[in-house]
């Protein structure tokens, strides 16, 4: 049970300045003094804790008392990709699956230096560089503090996925009271109250968001998405577009082309698939592809989709309702050739997978 007991005291100088302050305060000591007591009952058997409170009440001061070797301020970055800021010692398939599992699954993104990716895509690069560092409890401070509300809620459901598929164990330090919901600790330890909770039944699942659909007929929307497509910025006028909303925010977007074949004469297929890096993570890209096709089949036409992007082909294959048709690398032999007529954007040549819903 780590327990605290702790003093802080600051003594300044009595310069002019701090004379004027404790006189036009009638302060009697310059001494400012500071104590912070309590215990955080905690066994061996939680992955996800979180302290919050209000500034200043202490949340930093414990948590490097507590856990001093786990706390982490920031990780150095300074190569030009974060692919190449990771440890030394990680395969890239560990490094993409990392990236993957907090939510950050935009390939263009990871030829980026650390500088100019979103505070919501830091977020999840520090979290994926945690995961793949050595140390078994990490601690993070100011947690969420520097992103949108509504992302912090969307990226503390993605890190929470995340760290429950390791064996490591996740502090959140916050003065936001807005992400325990969406974080699901194990454990809260309140710093305004000095109290602690057991969330041992809270359950594992999202919160209630409202997540809707509409069709629109304004392609250039294509424009918001374009530079987070994995592939291509291109987009096909014919295609139909469809936006998804999260809580009544733009997250992404699903457009959809019919398939021309020589003998099946009803197979629609998707053209792009992109959710904006703020929202990856939730399953938010499946669930699309999912509410469209349905759509699609009720209205007797074939939905199918080809990608080479490994976290949707890892999504795709946790579903029931989808079948891998094919796995490998497209010849212009072995079949049609889906994609544009780019070489460096169809998928001759490249390892893709088919599917089709069922």
């Amino acid at each position: 049970m780590p327990t605290f007991d702790i003093i802080k005291t600051a003594q300044p100088k009595k310069t002019f300045r701090v004379a004027s302050i404790m006189g036009k305060f009638d302060l009697e000591s310059n001494q400012i003094k500071e104590h912070f007591i309590g215990d955080i009952d905690i066994d061996d058997h939680w992955q996800i804790g979180l302290i919050v409170g209000k500034s200043g009440s202490g949340k930093t001061t414990i948590a490097k008392q507590l856990f001093p070797n786990s706390y982490i301020t920031n990780f150095e970055y300074n190569q030009e990709t974060i692919l190449d800021d990771m440890p030394e010692n990680c395969s890239i398939e560990e490094i993409t699956k990392a990236f993957n599992s907090v939510g950050f699954s935009s390939p263009p993104s990871w030829l980026k230096p650390y500088s100019v990716l979103s505070n919501g895509e830091k977020m999840r690069v520090d979290l994926a560089r945690a995961i793949l560092s050595d140390k078994h409890l990490f601690v993070f401070d100011e947690f969420t503090s520097v992103v949108d509300r509504n992302v912090a809620k969307i990226g503390s459901f993605a890190m929470q996925k995340a760290i429950r598929k390791t064996n490591k164990q996740f502090i959140a330090i916050t003065c936001h009271f807005d992400v325990k919901d969406w974080l699901l600790p194990d454990w809260v330890f309140d710093t305004d109250t000095m109290t602690f909770r057991k969330c041992e039944g809270q359950k594992k699942n999202r919160p209630d968001i409202k997540f809707e659909i509409f069709q629109t007929n304004d392609k250039s929307i294509w424009k918001m998405f374009a530079k987070h497509h994995y592939l291509s910025h291109s987009h096909n006028n014919a295609a139909i577009v469809y936006c998804a909303f999260l809580n009544d925010e733009l997250c992404g977007m699903c457009s959809v082309l019919h398939l021309p074949h020589p003998i099946a004469k009803t197979i629609k297929k998707v053209h792009r698939l992109v959710i904006l890096p703020d929202y990856q993570g939730l399953g938010i890209g499946i669930k699309l592809l999912n509410e469209i096709g349905k759509y699609y089949i009720k209205n007797g036409w074939r939905f199918t989709i080809v990608t080479s992007a490994p976290s949707l082909m890892f999504g795709l294959k946790k579903q029931k309702n989808w079948i891998c048709k094919h796995f490998g690398r497209m010849t212009a032999t072995s079949g049609i050739i889906h994609g544009s007529n780019d070489k460096n954007t169809n998928s001759k040549h490249r390892l893709t997978t088919s599917w089709e819903l069922t």
